[in-house]
């Protein structure tokens, strides 16, 4: 049983507002910020290489949190700039060449899509959009079908859409890759913090995520995880005296964990609050946030449903957190300014098309308000942000 009261006290930024763009960035736990202040504190009092010798044993700690997260081996995480950054590393390792398939999702964030398009058009990679089902997931038969066809090379898609909607079927879709010999890159930027991950479980080759929204950790940092006997394979992009070492004048060896992927140079004081944020989820119980985190989306849902001239848009089931809607009198960027000019200020975010273009294509938008709950929200505020709506 989640203690709601702990989890507000515990951040600060409840005290002044109400904060529904959880999966924008989410609103950190003190102890976020008590850990970058105590590094940024160790710089300044004994050098910055001096400081990073002095947090070795705080540093380990965070990978090994990172792997309990996710049910993986330490050595197959890596720590990066951001979740692009993360995702972009793998991608462009892999040995993709002309005519190879990359099969995705309408929901594909365009981050993503772009760097399939740049392949297609310098190496002559080929891109299928999946079908979904009747509940707005990816249709496990047609993958199923598609995979038994010539050409595919990669299963890539996001676990939770940018733009709301339902949560993907990926242990299914990770069983049907591996029984294919297909490999399956994961982006759970929505999911980490979010949803309970096991890789192992999933089955995915590769998974790759970010700090700042649903961990509620710092932004500037990005997390990738990659198969030991996969990572062994992949030459990254990019290399540096971190990711590789020189054995000779002619001669260098890439290092053999998923760190290959990571460069020298890093904001250790970030690095550290990311660990103090995925240890705080891991205490509190990331099944028990995903509940409260349903109930209170549901909550939201349902309430919008009895404001005339308003249309909650998520499609699928099981849903997410990530709740939308649109209204018919107002567009979702006046609905934001208006909301985060109210005295109790209430936060939330607008989702263009832009960002997830398949999808919103297919759906017929432009964008919709993007209200994203976390569990230390509350059905008060919940209440305040329909009030809100109402009365405009």
């Amino acid at each position: 049983m989640l203690d709601i009261n702990r989890l507000r006290a515990d951040t600060p930024g409840c005290e002044q507002l109400v904060h529904f763009n959880n999966a924008g960035a989410s609103l950190s736990p003190a102890v976020v910020a008590a850990a970058i202040a105590r590094h940024q504190q160790r710089e300044i009092r004994l050098g910055g290489y001096e400081a990073a010798d002095a947090a070795q044993a705080e540093t380990a700690a965070v990978y090994a949190g990172v792997a309990r997260l996710l049910n993986a081996r330490t050595e197959d995480i890596a720590l990066v700039d951001n979740a692009t950054r993360a995702w972009d590393m793998l991608f462009y390792a892999l040995p993709l060449k002309a005519g190879d398939v990359v099969l995705t999702s309408a929901s594909e964030y365009a981050g993503n899509y772009i760097p399939y398009l740049q392949l297609k058009q310098r190496l002559g990679i080929q891109i299928e959009v999946l079908a979904n089902d009747e509940q707005g997931q990816v249709c496990l038969a047609a993958l199923q079908a598609r995979l038994q066809g010539p050409g595919v090379a990669l299963v890539s898609l996001p676990m939770i859409a940018s733009n709301g909607g339902v949560v993907q079927p990926v242990q299914a879709i990770g069983a049907l890759c591996r029984a294919a010999g297909v490999l399956f890159l994961l982006d759970a930027c929505q999911a980490a913090g979010q949803v309970p991950l096991d890789v192992r479980a999933i089955g995915c080759h590769m998974l790759t995520a970010t700090s700042r929204k649903y961990l509620r950790g710092p932004r500037g940092v990005g997390f990738l995880y990659i198969e030991q006997a996969l990572c062994q394979r992949l030459e990254p992009t990019f290399l540096d005296l971190h990711a590789a070492s020189l054995v000779s004048a002619d001669a260098f060896e890439i290092r053999a964990d998923a760190r290959r992927f990571e460069s020298w140079e890093s904001n250790l004081a970030v690095r550290l609050g990311f660990g103090a944020a995925v240890d705080y989820a891991l205490g509190v119980g990331v099944d028990a946030l995903w509940a409260r985190i349903r109930h209170l989306a549901n909550y939201l849902r349902t309430a919008l449903h009895t404001l005339p001239g308003y249309h909650c848009q998520d499609v699928g089931q099981p849903l997410s957190g990530l709740v939308t809607f649109t209204s018919e009198h107002h567009a979702p960027a006046a609905i934001q300014h208006y909301l985060a000019h109210l005295p109790q200020r209430i936060n939330v975010s607008v989702s263009g098309a832009a960002s997830t273009w398949l999808d919103m294509q297919q759906r017929g938008l432009e964008s919709v308000v993007r209200a994203s709950v976390h569990a230390y929200n509350t059905e008060a505020e919940l209440d305040s942000l329909v009030d809100a709506l109402r009365a405009l």
